[in-house]
């Protein structure tokens, strides 16, 4: 769903980024209580990771495609603070690397997939998990909650295009297209988020934002077989204790394994699989072609780049282009929120 230039009016698109400049500045702020030693590294992997996914087209109906927005996998993973940095600054290096959503359209798209996607699914996600407790209960609120962030993102483009959409289209004519195609492109978004989340579960579930405070109690077993929760008084100094420790809990300040395990997925998916990707056009294009507002989009400003279109432009193989964007994502990424992590320890330090 990246909106290119020349859908909106100047003055839609300038509240837009209002509003996209105003989300980012209050992310900052409230990512810093989200990045802690684990979570900061992990943000720039999820980044990089939602940046190889969006290359991953998939069928959804005759002639039509869709892909990962990623707001509901990031929040899940890393916050929802966080998450809103991560789609922006995936969507960053898509309109300056690779032509990808326009430029004067880069406050709509953050607005949409950064910010409403985020808001959206944290708040069914929290909704569900709220109630129910377990791994199984987080897969499906992740599964819930990315599937219903997608056709919420889809009628707020529409409301938005009543707004100031640069076509005289019928809303309710875009509404029901977006909502429709939308809702099949959200079941393949749930079933993404939904297995992300299980396999970052059952691998190391320290790592996921949202299942923190989730699990069950961490039991203390004595030498005579009684059991008690961690914490109850007389933990302390008892030598004959033994505890059912994770080996999770021994990487609680690094990542281990799992970076360059992520970073392996991340290239294979972005220099290897991409090449299988659909060809058919996205959910919000084919609904521009149906509705007859298409040509209203304009030629993007950096679209005669050689990364533009994924290499196209340049000749070079998509897989090529998708390696050095998910590697552009994840040094960008990564820096940012080491910047943010390290601001917050100066911080409290002073």
């Amino acid at each position: 769903m990246h909106v290119p230039d020349g859908f909106f009016t100047p003055a839609v698109s300038l509240s837009a980024g209002v509003v996209a400049a105003a989300g980012v500045a209050v992310a900052l702020r409230g990512a810093r209580r989200e990045l802690d030693d684990r979570t900061a590294p992990m943000a720039g992997l999820v980044a990089a990771f939602v940046f190889a996914v969006q290359m991953l087209n998939f069928p959804v109906a005759a002639g039509t495609s869709g892909h990962l927005l990623g707001g509901a996998l990031a929040a899940i993973l890393v916050g929802p603070y966080t998450a809103v940095l991560c789609i922006a600054v995936v969507l960053l290096v898509q309109g300056f690397f690779f032509a990808d959503g326009g430029l004067t359209a880069l406050g709509v798209n953050i607005t949409l997939m950064g910010i409403v996607s985020v808001l959206v699914a944290w708040g069914v996600f929290r909704l569900i998990t709220r109630s129910a407790r377990g791994r199984g209960a987080v897969v499906a609120a992740s599964f819930a909650a990315a599937l219903l962030s997608v056709p919420a993102t889809a009628l707020t483009f529409t409301l938005l295009f009543w707004l100031g959409g640069t076509a005289p289209v019928s809303v309710g004519t875009v509404a029901a297209a977006m909502g429709g195609v939308h809702t099949l492109i959200g079941i393949g978004e749930g079933l993404i988020t939904a297995v992300t989340v299980s396999t970052v579960l059952a691998v190391r579930p320290d790592l996921v934002y949202g299942a923190r405070g989730l699990a069950a109690p961490l039991v203390l077993r004595g030498p005579g077989g009684e059991e008690r929760e961690a914490g109850d008084a007389g933990d302390a100094g008892n030598a004959g204790d033994t505890v059912a420790v994770p080996a999770q809990a021994t990487s609680r300040r690094r990542l281990g394994w799992f970076a360059p395990a992520a970073i392996a997925l991340t290239a294979v998916l972005a220099g290897g699989v991409s090449f299988y990707a659909s060809a058919s056009p996205d959910g919000l294009e084919r609904v521009a072609e149906d509705k007859g507002f298409a040509d209203r989009a304009t030629d993007h400003a950096l679209g005669d780049q050689p990364l533009a279109d994924y290499g196209e432009q340049g000749g070079l193989p998509v897989g090529v282009a998708g390696l050095i964007g998910a590697g552009v994502t994840l040094a960008v990424g990564g820096g940012l929120f080491a910047a943010v992590r390290r601001r917050t320890r100066e911080g409290v330090a002073a």
